[in-house]
C-alpha cells in the first residue's frame, strides 16, 4: 500500500538566505489523497513496473499568512532505495493569490498549473509529476510551502 503524508509548512526566507522555519496553521487538502491513507492507482507511476494512472492530485490549501509571496509544492520519498531519496514533484512560484491546483496538473503539457508556477526537473529527469512506485512499506511527503519574499526566477531568466 502506498502512503502519503500531507503537510504545510511557511518558510521565512530574507536577500541572504533561509532564515528558520516559522510555525503556522496552513491546512493542504486533496481529494485524491488523505493524510496517512493509500495513495489511489490514479497517482501510482505507470513504469518501473508500476501500472498507475501517472496523475496528479487535486490539491487546496487555507490558511498561508499574510506576506506569502508564492508557494512551492514538492513531493518527496526520503526512503527511496537510492540513498538519497527521490523527488516525485517540484513546482515554485505559484502565485500567492492561488489557493488550488486542479487534478493532473502535474501534467506539464496539460498546462493546468497557475501562470507563472515552474514545474522543475525531478528526479526521473523531467518536469511535472512522477507518481510512486514504492512498496508497500513506503510513505512519500507531499508539501506545500509559502514562500515569504520575493518570487524566485527560473535559471537564466531576469526577472
Amino acid at each position: 500500500m502506498n502512503r502519503v503524508a500531507l503537510g504545510a509548512a511557511v518558510l521565512a526566507f530574507s536577500a541572504l538566505g533561509a532564515q528558520a522555519a516559522y510555525a503556522q496553521s496552513m491546512s493542504l487538502k486533496s481529494a485524491e489523497v488523505s493524510d496517512g491513507a493509500a495513495m489511489k492507482d490514479e497517482q501510482v507511476l505507470n513504469g518501473f513496473g508500476c501500472k498507475g494512472g501517472n496523475i496528479s492530485p487535486s490539491l487546496s490549501w487555507s490558511g498561508a499568512p499574510s506576506g506569502t509571496k508564492s508557494f512551492a509544492l514538492t513531493n518527496y520519498d526520503p526512503d527511496a532505495p537510492t540513498g538519497s531519496g527521490w523527488w516525485h514533484w517540484v513546482v515554485f512560484n505559484i502565485p500567492a493569490a492561488t489557493t488550488s491546483i486542479p487534478k493532473n496538473a502535474g501534467d506539464v503539457k496539460a498546462k493546468l498549473m497557475p501562470e507563472g508556477a515552474i514545474q522543475s526537473r525531478t528526479d526521473f529527469g523531467t518536469g511535472g509529476w512522477g507518481g510512486p512506485c514504492p512498496p508497500a512499506r513506503k510513505a512519500a511527503s507531499l508539501h506545500l510551502h509559502g514562500v515569504c519574499s520575493g518570487r524566485r526566477q527560473a535559471a537564466g531568466r531576469e526577472g
